[in-house]
C-alpha cells in the first residue's frame, strides 16, 4: 500500500542496520512478527514483519562543551539566569523561565548560572510554548511534487511543502533548547532522488543496489545518510520523533535532536520521503539533550504522530556524558512514577541515550513529572511541565 494512512490497523518499521546508524520506517497493510537480533525481513513487503535490530554503527559526530542558553531566552521571572547566546547563558531552574513569550527551554545551569547539566531550566512560560507550537503546525501541507516515477523524474517539491517540514524539525529543537537548523539546496536535491528511488521501487534501503528503478549514485549516497520513511516529508518529522518499531535506538528522533545536526537535506515524493542528516556542520554542544524536555511541553506532542511517546518512550542523549549505569526516577508531585530503563546502541545521532518508559501510567496535562537520573558521571534533573494547547 502506497498511500499514507495515518490511522492504521498495523504498521511494519524496519530497522536498518549500516554502520551510519541509521533507521527508516515503513508504513504497510500486514502484520508479521519481529525477526531475530540481527536477523533478516519477516514476510514481503504486503505481508509484514519487521527486521532483525540494529547492530550499531559508528558513533555520531558533533561538538561537546560547555552549557549553552537558548538563543531567544529571557530573562528567568523566578530564579532564572539570562537566556544569552547559543554559546552561553544559564538555563534558570525548571520553575523559573522566560516571560510566557519568552524563548524555548533553556539548557542546564544552576539557578544563579550556567555551567552544570543537573538542571534543565524552562525558558518560555506555557502561553508562548502553546503560540509556538500552533502556529508552527497550523500548515501542515505536504506541498506539490513535480517529478515522475515513470520518467525517472525527481522533479522537486514545492517550496511551501519543504519549508513545512523544516518549520517540524526546528518546533522540535525549539522544544528542547536546540538552536535551529536550515536546508542546504545541494543536500535538498540529493534528498529529492533519494526519495524518488524509494518510491520507484517501494522500497526503503540505505544501501539500493544499481538494479533499483531511476537508480542514480546521487540517490544512493544520499540513501547512505538520511533517515527514510514511506510518508510524505511533512508527516515524517512527527513520525521520526515518536520513532515506533525502534526500541533499541530511537535513531530518528536522536538525529533530529542531535548536536551535529545541520544543514539538512529534506526530498519528497507524494509517497516517500527522505531526510539527509550527515554531512552537515552542526555544533550545538548541549551536554545533554532530553525528550521531552525539561520546562513547558504540550501534551498534544506526545501523541503527535499515530503512536504516544509514553509507547515507543521517553529519551536522553547525549555525546559526553555516558549513560551506561544511568538510574532514573520519575516523581509526579513526589509521588513515584515506574518507569523501566533501556540502554540505547551508540552511533545514532548522539555517543550515549537511554528510553525510559512509563509503567501503568500516562502522561497528562496540568502535571509536572521531575525526572532524576542517577549513576552517571554528573547527575541529571529535569522538569517536565505538561500543558494543553487546545
Amino acid at each position: 500500500m502506497r498511500r499514507l494512512l495515518l490511522a492504521l490497523s498495523s504498521v511494519l518499521v524496519v530497522a536498518c542496520s549500516n554502520v551510519l546508524g541509521y533507521d527508516d520506517i515503513q508504513f504497510e497493510s500486514g502484520d508479521g512478527g519481529a525477526g531475530a537480533p540481527g536477523g533478516g525481513a519477516g514476510g514481503g513487503s504486503s505481508g509484514g514483519g519487521a527486521a532483525g535490530a540494529p547492530l550499531g554503527g559508528a558513533a555520531g559526530g558533533g561538538a561537546v562543551g560547555g552549557v549553552a542558553g537558548s538563543s531567544n531566552g529571557g530573562s528567568g521571572a523566578v530564579g532564572g539566569g539570562s537566556g544569552g547566546a547559543t554559546s552561553g547563558g544559564g538555563g534558570g531552574t525548571p520553575s523559573g523561565g522566560g516571560t510566557t513569550s519568552g524563548g524555548g527551554t533553556g539548557s542546564g545551569g544552576v539557578p544563579s548560572g550556567g555551567g552544570g547539566t543537573s538542571s534543565g531550566g524552562s525558558g518560555g512560560g506555557a502561553t508562548g510554548v502553546c503560540a509556538r507550537w500552533k502556529a508552527d503546525r497550523a500548515d501542515m501541507s505536504e506541498g506539490t511534487w513535480s517529478g515522475s516515477v515513470a520518467s525517472c523524474n525527481a522533479g522537486d517539491i514545492s517550496a511551501n511543502g519543504r519549508a513545512n517540514a523544516l518549520k517540524i524539525v526546528n518546533l522540535y529543537r525549539f522544544l528542547t533548547g536546540m538552536p535551529e537548523v536550515t536546508n542546504s539546496a545541494s543536500m535538498d536535491a540529493s534528498a529529492q532522488a533519494c526519495a524518488l528511488m524509494m518510491d520507484a521501487n517501494n522500497s526503503l534501503s540505505h544501501t539500493p543496489p544499481s538494479s533499483w528503478q531511476c537508480y542514480t549514485a546521487t540517490g544512493a549516497g544520499s540513501a547512505g545518510k538520511s533517515n527514510i520513511a514511506t510518508t510524505p516529508g511533512v508527516a515524517a518529522v512527527d513520525l521520526y520523533m515518536a520513532d515506533p518499531g525502534n526500541s533499541t535506538t530511537i535513531g530518528h528522533r536522536r538525529w533530529i535532536l542531535s548536536n551535529s545536526l545541520g544543514p539538512i537535506g529534506l526530498g519528497t515524493t507524494n509517497t516517500y520521503s527522505c531526510m539527509q542528516v550527515i554531512g552537515g556542520s552542526g555544533s550545538a554542544g548541549k551536554p545533554f539533550v532530553a525528550f521531552p524536555p525539561g520546562g513547558e511541553v504540550p501534551i498534544q506532542m506526545f501523541t503527535a504522530s499515530y503512536t504516544s511517546l509514553d509507547s515507543t518512550g521517553w529519551t536522553i542523549q547525549s555525546d559526553s556524558i555516558s549513560l551506561s549505569g544511568a538510574q532514573v526516577t520519575v516523581t509526579d508531585a513526589g509521588a513515584a512514577k515506574p518507569v523501566t530503563v533501556t540502554q540505547l546502541q551508540s552511533g545514532y545521532g548522539s555517543t550515549h541515550a537511554i528510553r525510559f518508559n512509563p509503567q501503568g501510567w500516562t502522561t497528562q496535562a496540568g502535571h509536572t513529572y521531575s525526572v532524576s537520573v542517577s549513576g552517571t558521571s554528573q547527575p541529571i534533573s529535569y522538569d517536565v511541565k505538561v500543558v494543553s494547547c487546545n
